[in-house]
């Protein structure tokens, strides 16, 4: 593997394993989601402002996506979004029906979306990302995907790349487990347990604001931000280590 940016080199005697951020960074999901979150916010603002009168600004799938839901937990950024909005709703339970007007009603009408496109229409993941795994693979390295959703297990598997990770901490063990999700360090310190590493020799690759402060909060060795928005310089304000366009940036 080549330097990167800084005179940081991902090498075996530096590091035991890469904690890997799934939409944006392995697959390319994230526009799948932020157009999901659009559609559900925006329908969900039109009905409340036909029964208060009350004009609401529209999700903003660039501002919006970024600063409040990108990374998290579903119903993180249920919240997080309508606060920004001054919207509070009854928080409700994880199984909560689509219509329903509460957090987590929302959470799983945005999800009911997504799970329709993936699907209808599958999931594609990034080539380089894709290369970037088996190398590391090939070389020793342990492997994780973190993600915050609970679509985790069927985008990896819809993108046949199920295969490529040795531990898989989603939106399900969030749940089951009552993690924090991003940015707190939760999901990411137990992926590096289950693996058997210490998180000052292991590398967090993230897209999400919320995923570069989960590995910098868990003191991980190396947080690398994948700049898919043309974000590199968002990416190094909020702490990451190495900014990097595509994953295939770190091989030969």
């Amino acid at each position: 593997m080549r330097e990167a940016e800084g005179g940081s080199v991902i090498t075996r005697d530096r590091y035991d394993a890469v904690l890997f951020d799934l939409d944006g960074v392995i697959t390319n999901t994230a526009s799948i989601h932020g157009a999901c979150w659009k559609q559900m916010f925006d329908e969900y603002l039109q009905e409340r402002e036909t029964q208060t009168g009350q004009a609401y600004p529209r999700f903003d799938p660039i501002a919006d996506y970024r600063l409040h839901v990108d990374g998290k937990p579903r119903f993180d950024g249920v919240r997080d979004f309508l606060k920004s909005r001054g919207i509070v709703l009854p928080e409700g339970n994880p199984h909560d029906p689509p219509q329903a007007e509460t957090v987590c009603g929302l959470g799983n009408r945005k999800n009911r979306l997504v799970t329709k496109v993936i699907k209808d229409k599958g999931v594609d993941a990034y080539e380089g990302s894709v290369r970037f795994i088996r190398e590391l693979r090939g070389q020793g390295y342990k492997v994780a995907v973190v993600s915050s959703s609970e679509n985790c297990a069927a985008v990896l598997k819809a993108a046949k790349v199920d295969g490529l990770f040795e531990v898989r901490v989603d939106g399900a063990m969030v749940e089951a487990q009552h993690l924090a999700g991003k940015p707190a360090p939760d999901t990411f310190l137990i992926a590096a347990k289950l693996l058997g590493v210490e998180p000052r020799r292991s590398i967090v690759v993230e897209d999400a604001l919320s995923g570069i402060a989960a590995g910098l909060a868990g003191n991980f060795g190396l947080v690398v931000g994948v700049a898919r928005r043309d974000n590199a310089d968002e990416l190094r304000r909020h702490g990451a280590h190495l900014v990097v366009n595509d994953l295939s940036e770190f091989l030969d």
